[in-house]
């Protein structure tokens, strides 16, 4: 570009018409359109409730699972494979009542749910069968804990409303 140009372009720039710019700043509501989603109050309650329930049933098995192992460290009693898997197994049943309890009424998002918690059932069991000829195996007993959490996954997905879905 030679310098002969550029007076002219300065030039063309000072006449611009000015009436065409905007007449306040629109970058901040373009950057809070694009920051803040657009819902109704009754929308993010809901939405809000529905992204606690995973986090307070992973806060209310953690602290079961604390507590449990807090009790048997002070009783000095270390405990077995199949206690272990037991008290695992009332944990779960606990937990998954008070969440079919808690969703009971709720419309379902498909029909064949109750079909896919039987099959997880069917895997606990013989994965619980598989921990009776080997009561202290880590990766067994990480599978049980698989299952029970993908049982759970499962009751809060097919319970979640419609707008909720992917």
């Amino acid at each position: 570009m030679s310098n002969e140009n550029k007076p002219s372009i300065d030039e063309h720039i000072r006449h611009m018409h000015k009436d065409k710019m905007p007449q306040r700043d629109l970058w901040s509501g373009i950057e809070y359109s694009i920051s803040e989603p657009v819902s109704s109050g009754a929308e993010n309650a809901e939405n809000k409730r529905f992204k606690q329930a995973p986090a307070y049933a992973i806060a209310a098995s953690m602290l079961i699972a604390m507590l449990i192992g807090y009790v048997s460290f002070q009783t000095g009693r270390v405990e077995s494979g199949q206690d272990l898997v037991m008290q695992m197994s009332q944990q779960h049943s606990m937990q998954k009542d008070a969440l079919l309890t808690s969703l009971d009424g709720q419309p379902t998002t498909t029909q064949n749910w109750q079909q896919q918690l039987d099959e997880l059932d069917q895997a606990a069991v013989a994965i619980k069968k598989a921990l009776e000829n080997e009561p202290n195996n880590v990766a067994l007993l990480k599978m049980l804990q698989k299952i029970y959490q993908q049982q759970i996954m499962l009751i809060e997905r097919v319970h979640a409303p419609a707008w909720q879905q992917i």
